[in-house]
């Protein structure tokens, strides 16, 4: 499971020109599903991502996270961060998860998201639809997390 995530002051995504998340101060996470996930990778990664340290301190250093800053989370599923891209000309999606269980995780991933934030302050886009997403990235800083498989 992946989680590209940015800082930012503002998000939004849009279907069918209706906003249907938006994020204030906080992060947009791109989230993709990739075969063999489970429901333990879907928390561990959700943990991960509210407690990653990349918020300002008083001194201006990555110091913070999400959880601690009280930012918001806008979480937007993200079907091609799965593609095999190691060789060629065209993305491969063999690694993707099949579309079910993706769309099972993404909702767990946002029930934890929830727990851990409190409702108000996640909100997401559609699954499987055509979006628009827009965002002021600070800074900027984007990384991306995967929770490796399990042995």
């Amino acid at each position: 499971m992946k989680g590209l995530i940015q800082r930012v002051s503002e998000a939004a995504v849009k279907v069918d020109h209706e906003t249907v998340g938006t994020a204030g101060r906080g992060l947009l996470v791109l989230l993709g599903v990739e075969r063999g996930d489970d429901l333990n990778r879907a928390r561990d990664l959700c943990r991960r991502i509210t407690t990653y340290r990349i918020f300002p301190d008083e001194q201006g250093r990555m110091n913070r996270s999400l959880e601690q800053v009280s930012g918001d989370l806008l979480v937007v599923s993200q079907f091609t961060l799965a593609a095999d891209t190691r060789s060629g000309t065209r993305p491969g999606f063999s690694t993707a998860a099949e579309p079910a269980l993706a769309e099972s995780l993404y909702r767990a991933f946002l029930a934890e998201a929830e727990a851990r934030l409190g409702a108000g302050r996640v909100q997401s886009g559609r699954f499987g639809a055509d979006m628009r997403v827009s965002l002021v990235n600070e800074g900027p800083v984007t990384f991306l997390l995967e929770v490796p498989g399990r042995a």
